[in-house]
């Protein structure tokens, strides 16, 4: 007899997180009170997209004229193929109604760290338009404190020309493991959306992410952290059981 296998209950978390996120932010307010969302990257961002798209073929059709601003290629495509989402931009919608995006680690303060997807410099951007930035992620992504659970390190995204001494630099102020991200199927490094390189660096748990965000972002030639510090208003994490668990930053 063949085992259960894991990845359908952390699906069907991250399932239940962005239909119960969307729900409370998109299904539940009036209509026409929506007219721009951002919509971020990674895998908890397909079923958010797909219970958009489902609103807008139903119940809530004015969800066809609202634009969608998308944070990454990926993103873009998730909006394109729904057929029935309008694709936006912050040229056109500098400022969002509320955006939705997955975390790769979330504190107890809602402090988060992004960028597995290499997309974070634009997803900081979106969320900073906002006037609701939501996280939608499974349960193995709520964590105590950063650094703790997510051990890849803080996602840097460098201009390809001063990779190496930005590395030298995150050595000195206490990297315990500063990696040159590479591709996968393909030969050399990641090369983000923007054009630059991404450097991930470790500095085992974080007790002051605020204080290590400011240290990054004085090293000339990192262009933006992954360090997403008193930005999340709302977090929703899909439980193993079916449920969702939903916490709101203390202001």
């Amino acid at each position: 007899m063949g085992g259960v296998d894991p990845s359908g209950g952390i699906e069907a978390a991250k399932r239940a997180a962005a239909c119960q996120a969307v729900d409370d932010f998109v299904a539940d307010a009036a209509p026409g009170t929506i007219a721009a969302i951002g919509i971020g990257s990674g895998s908890t961002i397909v079923y958010a997209v797909e219970r958009l798209a489902q609103l807008a073929r139903s119940s809530r059709p004015d969800l066809r004229s609202c634009l969608y601003v998308p944070t990454s290629h990926q993103s873009r495509e998730l909006i394109r193929q729904t057929g029935c989402l309008s694709l936006g931009d912050l040229t056109s919608c500098p400022c969002l109604d509320v955006a939705f995006d997955g975390a790769d680690e979330c504190d107890s303060s809602l402090n988060c760290i992004k960028g597995g997807g290499a997309a974070h410099l634009q997803e900081k951007i979106v969320a900073s338009c906002a006037d609701r930035f939501v996280v939608i992620a499974d349960y193995r992504k709520d964590s105590p404190i950063l650094g703790r659970e997510w051990r890849s390190g803080v996602p840097l995204e460098v201009a390809s020309t001063a990779y190496v001494p930005v590395m030298h630099r995150l050595d000195s102020i206490g990297s315990i493991r500063t990696v040159l991200r590479m591709g996968v199927r393909k030969a050399g490094p990641v090369v983000t959306d923007n054009g630059n390189f991404v450097v991930d660096a470790d500095f085992g748990e974080i007790d002051d992410p605020a204080a290590l965000d400011r240290r990054l972002h004085d090293i000339p030639g990192i262009l933006e952290t992954g360090l997403f510090v008193g930005l999340v208003d709302k977090a929703y994490f899909g439980q193993d059981d079916g449920t969702v668990s939903v916490r709101s930053r203390t202001l």
